[in-house]
C-alpha cells in the first residue's frame, strides 16, 4: 500500500519524541507523550516534505520488520560475544592474535545496506572495515586473528542474508555467497572471476614495483 510519506514521517516523529521524553511506563503517560510529538512532528514533516519520496510503501516497510529484527539480534549477539573474545585475548599470557585482511565479495548492491554491514563490522571488536572494492563489490576487512577466516566471515553472511531482505535487494538470501579471499595466508578461498582478476591486479603491481627496486639498485651499483 503506498501511501504519502510526510504523515508516516510524522508518526515516526511522534514516536522518537517518547523516546527521547524518557517518560514513565504508563499508558497515558506514553498517549500524552506520543500525542504531543505527534503535533509538533506532523507540521515540520509537511513542511519538509520535498526531502522526502512522495510516496513510500507501508507493505515493504511492514516486510522489512521481521529481518530487521533478526539482524539486530544477531548482531547484538556476536557484538557480546566479540567482546569477550578480545578480552580473552588481552588478558591471556600468549596474546593468540594473527592479523589478517580478508576480501569479502558482497551480494547486497545499495549504499544503505553496504554501509550498514560495514559499520556493523567495525563496530565489533576484533574486526574492522578498510575499504570497499566498488569494482568487485567486496569488502576488505582486517581481523584481529585470522587463523579460521570461515568463523569471522560466517556472521557477516548471516547479517548480509538479512539485509538482502531490509533493502529489498535485486537478489535472494537463498544464492550462494561469492566465495572470500584470505590475503597474505596460506588459505586462499576458491576465487571468482572478480577476486581472480583483483588478485591478478595485485601480483602484477607487486611485480612491477619489485622491477623498479632492482633497477633503481642496478643503478647506484654502477654509479659505484
Amino acid at each position: 500500500m503506498n501511501v504519502r510519506t510526510w504523515p508516516v514521517a510524522g508518526v515516526v516523529f511522534g514516536v522518537l519524541w517518547v523516546f527521547v521524553r524518557g517518560v514513565a511506563l504508563a499508558p497515558s503517560a506514553i498517549a500524552g507523550q506520543f500525542l504531543l510529538g505527534l503535533a509538533a512532528g506532523l507540521p515540520i514533516a509537511y513542511v519538509f516534505r520535498r526531502l522526502y519520496a512522495e510516496r513510500v510503501d507501508l507493505g515493504r516497510i511492514a516486510g522489512s520488520i521481521r529481518p530487521t529484527a533478526l539482524y539486530l539480534a544477531t548482531f547484538t549477539w556476536e557484538l557480546v560475544r566479540a567482546n569477550f573474545d578480545v578480552a580473552y585475548r588481552v588478558l591471556a599470557p600468549e596474546m593468540p592474535i594473527e592479523p589478517e585482511v580478508i576480501l569479502i565479495p558482497l551480494r547486497v548492491e545499495s549504499d544503505a545496506a553496504i554501509t550498514l554491514i560495514a559499520n556493523s563490522i567495525t563496530i565489533t571488536p576484533g574486526t574492522i572495515t578498510l575499504d570497499h572494492a566498488g569494482d568487485v563489490n567486496a569488502l576488505y576487512v582486517h581481523v584481529v586473528d585470522g587463523r579460521d577466516p570461515d568463523a569471522i566471515v560466517r556472521p557477516i553472511r548471516r547479517w548480509e542474508d538479512y539485509a538482502l531482505e531490509m533493502f529489498d535487494e535485486d537478489r535472494s538470501p537463498d544464492e550462494s555467497a561469492p566465495e572470500f579471499v584470505v590475503s597474505g595466508g596460506d588459505r586462499w578461498g576458491a576465487k571468482d572471476e572478480d577476486t581472480s582478476q583483483l588478485e591478478s591486479e595485485s601480483e602484477s603491481e607487486s611485480e612491477s614495483e619489485s622491477e623498479n627496486g632492482t633497477r633503481t639498485g642496478g643503478d647506484s651499483d654502477d654509479g659505484n
